[in-house]
């Protein structure tokens, strides 16, 4: 009998240690492990190509996302950029128009010199991202909602498309982790997350993770794994395993927060655009309801032009200027400045990403207390 997806969170993977009893998995803290003679091991031979602790996290974040195969690396980046090496000189990559500024350094500085290109697309219009798949088109990479200004693209309706032309769909599932959102079951044949966000959720830890049904597909990404060596340390392994067992009960919070803090920036005359799909003024909230469980924790919105968003940021008491988001404490950040900084400036103004776009990550603190810091806050940035 299969057990919800709340207890997966807690009892998934590799449940505690059969060796000793311990409930929590060990940390094997090794590089290397001792072979009884040639060609014969435990399993085990380098910390690179597999280690107990990563493996434990590997099968538990696989489980959770409803695939096959799971792989952990040392940052969201690095998880990115192996699945990226998938690709060649001459294959086209299409790409959500407004994503993570690193996910575009990567591709525009990393990549693209070496022949990887892609095609920035509005993936909320089905036409356009059919219009982009030519034949040197090997991918559509989307982030849903995206980053940062949460737009939500349909990954039924984009798979459909992507697999008749036989092409692959990569998601991005970072912002609500699988507790909210399982992209796979949609039709998307890989799923990234970066770790250190909501799935570590206590902004205390890098880390990476990869998730992937096709076993061809599987193999290939592990082949890169090892090959390019970005893996995640087992310390840090155990701190996003420790992490996953409190996402359910951090997780509604979040989604319980940022609901009420959507609803009163939207009525509160403070501001020109709020972003955020779980209002129904939002035009991605119904496609949003019907492929994810909650809307997420994640809120980007656009002061009003009389309020003066260097002095928000610095008249804020409680709420935290960071990189990040994720985390038990609520973050806020300056996209242009910051998280998409390497995004060229026509770009971010084509897609809305403006100087006076704030985004932020709704913590776990009191709901009241939060609503309080930002309005003091706006209303010191009055000019």
């Amino acid at each position: 009998m299969g057990y919800a997806l709340d207890s997966l969170l807690i009892h998934g993977g590799k449940d505690g240690d059969e060796t000793t009893g311990a409930v929590c998995v060990p940390i094997y803290q090794t590089s290397t492990y001792r072979q009884q003679e040639l060609g014969i091991n435990t399993g085990w031979e380098y910390s690179r190509t597999g280690n107990p602790t990563r493996a434990a996290l590997e099968k538990l974040i696989a489980e959770l996302e409803g695939g096959a195969f799971g792989l952990a690396f040392a940052s969201g980046l690095a998880a990115i950029h192996t699945v990226l090496s998938l690709f060649a000189a001459g294959d086209k990559i299409v790409l959500s128009d407004n994503i993570y500024g690193g996910t575009f350094r990567l591709l525009d500085t990393v990549l693209k010199p070496l022949g990887i290109v892609f095609e920035i697309v509005d993936t909320t219009d089905l036409d356009k991202v059919e219009a982009a798949l030519d034949e040197e088109s090997k991918a559509v990479y989307i982030e849903t909602p995206a980053n940062p200004l949460l737009s939500v693209t349909d990954i039924a309706a984009i798979a459909k498309i992507v697999k008749e032309k036989q092409k692959l769909l990569i998601v991005d599932n970072t912002f609500l982790t699988p507790y909210l959102q399982r992209p796979l079951a949609f039709g998307a044949d890989i799923v990234i997350h970066s770790g250190t966000k909501y799935l570590g959720g206590h902004s205390d830890t890098i880390a990476g993770l990869v998730v992937a049904t096709d076993p061809d597909l599987a193999k290939r990404l592990y082949y890169l794994q090892n090959a390019i060596g970005g893996i995640l340390a087992p310390w840090d392994s155990f701190l996003i395993i420790r992490g996953i067992k409190t996402l359910a009960v951090r997780m509604e919070r979040h989604v319980q927060n940022a609901q009420r803090i959507a609803k009163w920036l939207l009525d509160s005359g403070y501001v020109e655009n709020v972003y955020y799909p779980g209002l129904k003024s939002d035009p991605g909230y119904e496609i949003q309801k019907k492929q994810a469980d909650g809307p997420g924790g994640m809120i980007s919105f656009v002061l009003s032009q009389e309020y003066d968003y260097r002095i928000f940021f610095r008249s804020l008491n409680l709420i935290t200027l960071a990189e990040s988001l994720g985390g038990v404490e609520s973050l806020v950040c300056h996209p242009a400045s910051m998280t998409h900084a390497s995004i060229p400036a026509k770009i971010r103004q084509e897609v809305g990403i403006v100087d006076e776009l704030i985004r932020l990550s709704v913590g776990i603190e009191s709901v009241d207390d939060l609503i309080g810091d930002l309005k003091q806050a706006i209303e010191a940035s009055r000019k």
